[in-house]
C-alpha cells in the first residue's frame, strides 16, 4: 500500500538524487540505493553496481560537464517514482564514437525510479536517441566530407555507444 509517508520518502530519494548528480556528488548519489543501477532504455545499455554506473558517471560528465535538468512533472505509482524532465548541457568531451561539437542540447526525458517499498532499485530512462543525435551532430557542416565521416560513425556507434553487451 503506498501511504502518504512512503510517497514522501520516495520523493525524497528521488530529488536528492537528481540534486546529487547535478553537483556531481557521486557518493551521495550511489547512497540513494543500495545497488546502483541505470537501464538506458533507448540504447539498450544496462550499468549494473557500483565501479560500472560510477564509469557512466565519469563518461557522461566528460562529455557533458554542465549537464542538469529542468523538472516537468513527478509522479508516484505503486511501485516507482516517475520523473519528466529535460537533460541540458553542452558537448564539451568525446561521447562515444561522437567526438565534441560544442553544441548545446535540451532533450525531454522520462526517468522511472523504481522501487521496492522504500528501497530504490533502478533509474530507468527513456528519451529519443534521434533528438539527442540532431542536437549535438546539427552544427556540423555538411559542405565539408569530414561531417559525413563524423556522422556515419556517429550513427554506428549509437547502436551501442557503451561498447558493452547489449542486455
Amino acid at each position: 500500500m503506498l501511504t502518504d509517508e512512503l510517497r514522501a520518502t520516495r520523493e525524497k530519494i528521488v530529488l536528492d538524487h537528481f540534486r546529487d548528480e547535478v553537483a556531481q556528488r557521486w557518493d551521495d548519489v550511489l547512497s540513494t540505493f543500495p545497488h546502483p543501477r541505470y537501464e538506458l532504455v533507448p540504447t539498450g545499455v544496462v550499468h549494473d553496481g557500483d565501479t560500472e554506473v560510477r564509469q557512466y558517471y565519469r563518461d557522461t560528465r566528460v562529455a557533458f560537464p554542465d549537464q542538469h535538468h529542468e523538472m516537468i512533472a513527478l509522479r508516484h505509482s505503486d511501485d516507482a517514482v516517475i520523473c519528466e524532465f529535460y537533460l541540458l548541457g553542452t558537448h564539451k568531451g568525446p561521447f562515444g564514437p561522437i567526438p565534441a561539437t560544442g553544441n548545446a542540447f535540451k532533450v525531454r526525458m522520462t526517468a522511472f525510479f523504481v522501487f521496492d517499498g522504500a528501497t530504490l532499485t533502478c533509474e530507468r530512462i527513456y528519451f529519443d536517441t534521434l533528438t539527442f543525435l540532431r542536437q549535438l551532430l546539427g552544427g556540423l557542416d555538411y559542405k565539408k566530407p569530414a561531417s559525413y565521416l563524423l556522422l556515419l560513425k556517429a550513427l554506428w556507434g549509437m547502436r551501442n555507444p557503451s561498447g558493452r553487451k547489449l542486455e
